[in-house]
Order: C-alpha cells, then structure tokens, then sequence
C-alpha cells in the first residue's frame, strides 16, 4: 500500500493510500480515533474499515491527524483536526477528479470529525460512524444533517453510552430528505474487539453496497 505524504494546514500529514485500477471508482476517507489516547491511522478499526471499502471497490485513504505518527502539528482539540480532514479530502479528490461518489468513514473522535465534514463538503454522497462519542462531544451542529448514513455501536460501549449514541439517532431521524439508519450490536464493547468486529465490517459492507445500487441521497 503506498504511502503518501501531503500538505495539511499545519505542515505535512501522513497516509496510506490505496488506488483502484477504475478511474472512477469511488473514494472514501477513514478518520482515526482521539490522538490523545493512542488513536492513529493504524487503529485496529479503522484499518480493518479501510479494507471493506477496498474491497467494495473505492479508492481508499487513511491518514494520521497532526501531531500523529509522522504527521506534523500538534492536538488542536478537535478544531485543526476537522481541517486536516479536509484536506485529506482535498489530496484524494485531486487524485480522483473523476470519482462518482465520496464516503467518509469515521471510529470515535473520528467519528464525530467525520459528521463535520459532512457539514462542510456537500460532495459528500454517504458516512459511517462507529462508535460515535456523542456524551463527549456536541452533534447538534447537524442541523439538517446533510447526507444519508450509517451508524454503527455496541450495547456494552463504556466509553460512548448506547443511550447517548440513541438519542443523537433519534435527533438525526426526525430530519426530513436523508435517511440515518441505526444498528446497535448486542454485546460489543467500543472497539468492537472479537468476535464482534467482522459482524460489523459486515453490516457496514452491506449497507454501503446497497447504497451503490439507488440512486437517491
């Protein structure tokens, strides 16, 4: 898989890049959990979500926020992180010009950075977000959320309560034009240690195929 290296605002960031042969396969970025409490772009999670979507056919990329692995920058609480996401958005669409459709895909911290771009980048046709911290971190900026997607959590999630994470779903579901489908899997934990990670790479596999075949938002 190539490495790449590409400007973000605060110096250079650091990425995996993973090209399909179609040059208008579609892309999707993978944004990694909290860089304070270990989070890198080689998280057991994201890296296992950067394969399914390989395999579904998208060019992929993951990358390391700032201050992470050889990324430059230092934690910026969340705020220079939305913004490196956007231009690791920014280097794969400008390797992609011809790209149908663009998936962002998010773990926790990631998760919730992820929901922001989608604020920022109406290009932006699909999301994932697993495990999204939503006692941790304000989503009422989602207001409309602009694109259909999917999210993904543990009933024995310690660090994101279930509780949280439903009634940010029931928030989003009340919005007209998209459609937020929720699974809850009994059992797993925020990291979706075994046996519960292929379950969900599975309902993520299968919900991100069947959106390739409509046609609306």
């Amino acid at each position: 898989m190539p490495e790449v290296i590409f400007p973000g605002p605060e110096g250079r960031l650091e990425g995996r890049y993973h090209p399909q042969k179609q040059k208008d396969a579609p892309i999707a970025i993978m944004l990694h959990p909290h860089p304070q409490f270990g989070g890198t772009m080689n998280n057991k999670v994201v890296y296992n979500l950067h394969y399914t979507f390989y395999r579904m056919g998208f060019t992929v990329m993951r990358f390391n926020f700032r201050g992470v692995g050889r990324s430059q920058g230092e934690y910026d609480q969340g705020v220079g992180e939305l913004s490196d996401a956007a231009s690791a958005l920014d280097y794969l669409q400008s390797q992609n010009a011809n790209a149908k459709h663009c998936w962002v895909a998010g773990f926790s911290f990631g998760a919730w950075i992820g929901m922001q771009l989608l604020m920022r980048r109406p290009e932006i046709t699909g999301f994932i977000s697993v495990s999204p911290p939503a006692n941790m971190y304000d989503f009422s900026f989602l207001a409309p959320c602009p694109s259909s997607g999917l999210i993904i959590n543990g009933s024995a999630d310690r660090v994101a309560p279930p509780k949280d994470t439903r009634t940010l779903v029931g928030k989003l579901q009340e919005q007209k034009g998209i459609t937020i489908t929720h699974e809850e899997m009994e059992g797993a934990g925020h990291f979706f240690e075994d046996p519960y990670m292929d379950p969900m790479l599975s309902s993520v596999d299968t919900y991100v195929r069947r959106r390739l075949t409509e046609t609306t938002r």
